[in-house]
């Protein structure tokens, strides 16, 4: 049986198992330049939390009673167009279904050769784009400054920190752990790490990590962490807005510190930023991750869980820390 997971209804506060349910997919049949695809590797993201909802937002909200959809790596089963055979592994924004049609038009095939497939969900794909134009194109990084990652051992944030460390930066991650935060300093690299759910003040901490300041502040949780770090930049810091997981989950609208003062006088850059603004770029950002990969200067973590109706828990761990680095299903 093809099964489909479905957003069965809108989460109120954090995701739970009610919120999805799996069914029968529909029969299918594919036509001129379509093709059929099986699921290989499934990415679960933050920002899908973001679509679960009816508010508007750069995307439109999944609808309820309706397939899920995210980035996903798959095999072609059966082709009709001309540029693609039965093997190729593609890559595109699908429903959670294990097979399905797509448009030719709409797939990019992937070489097998250059990484593991899962990567051109992380490292090679949406998280590792993320990481380089918002840390390159916003954050501006120079020889000798001071950066700042929070969510350091997520997907996008390890790899922000060792492209900082490439560009001759001081970095310091923050994560929720000390297993995770190991790992930052003892493979990635990192200068400096704090452990969130041990750190009573985050503004002391950040000083004390930061004797200098903060120049750029790469910002993936937002909350009370990010009003720490904040509080510690230099005049012309550069503040790189990519995620608030620590907010998706709010009822209400959370009330924290106002930073128009302090970036005034700081005359910091504060700016946010969807991967999508930089589609036309997409083969730069890959032809460098790629590089540095093959060259031994990038690592990459993932977190992977095996069988398809495990898509919504892997999801809801996304919100429970449960990660290290790329979350993924693999379709087994």
């Amino acid at each position: 049986m093809n099964k489909q997971i479905i957003l069965k209804s809108r989460p109120i506060g954090r995701p739970t198992a009610d919120n999805f349910e799996i069914k029968a997919a529909p029969a299918i049949l594919a036509k001129e330049g379509e093709l059929l695809v099986k699921a290989k590797y499934v990415s679960v993201d933050p920002y899908m939390r973001g679509r679960m909802s009816d508010a508007k937002s750069y995307a439109p909200p999944f609808e309820v009673g309706k397939p899920i959809e995210g980035m996903v790596v798959a095999e072609v089963t059966e082709s009709h167009h001309p540029n693609f055979k039965v093997g190729d592994a593609v890559v595109a924004l699908l429903q959670w279904q294990e097979i399905q049609v797509v448009a030719a038009e709409k797939v990019t095939k992937l070489d097998k050769n250059i990484a593991p497939l899962s990567y051109y969900l992380g490292l090679l794909g949406m998280p590792g784009l993320t990481a380089y134009f918002g840390f390159i194109d916003i954050g501006k990084p120079l020889t000798g400054e001071t950066v700042v990652v929070s969510g350091a051992a997520g997907a996008v944030g390890m790899v922000v920190g060792q492209i900082a460390r490439l560009k001759g930066c001081r970095v310091i991650g923050i994560a929720g752990s000390d297993e995770k935060n190991a790992l930052l300093l003892n493979k990635l690299k990192f200068d400096e790490v704090i452990n969130y759910h041990k750190t009573e003040n985050m503004v002391e901490a950040i000083a004390k990590a930061c004797p200098n300041g903060v120049d750029i502040y790469f910002d993936n949780v937002g909350g009370i962490i990010s009003d720490g770090v904040i509080a510690n930049i230099n005049k012309g810091a550069r503040i790189v807005l990519c995620g608030q997981i620590s907010l998706y989950n709010s009822t209400e609208t959370p009330v924290g510190p106002r930073l128009q003062s302090l970036l005034l006088k700081k005359s910091a850059l504060m700016q946010g930023f969807i991967i999508t603004d930089y589609a036309s770029r997409f083969p730069e950002g890959v032809s460098h991750l790629a590089q540095w990969l093959g060259e031994g200067m990038l690592s990459y973590q993932e977190t992977i869980i095996k069988g398809f109706e495990k898509l919504p828990e892997a999801f809801i761990g996304l919100f429970e820390g449960k990660n290290t680095g790329k979350s993924l299903v693999e379709i087994e």
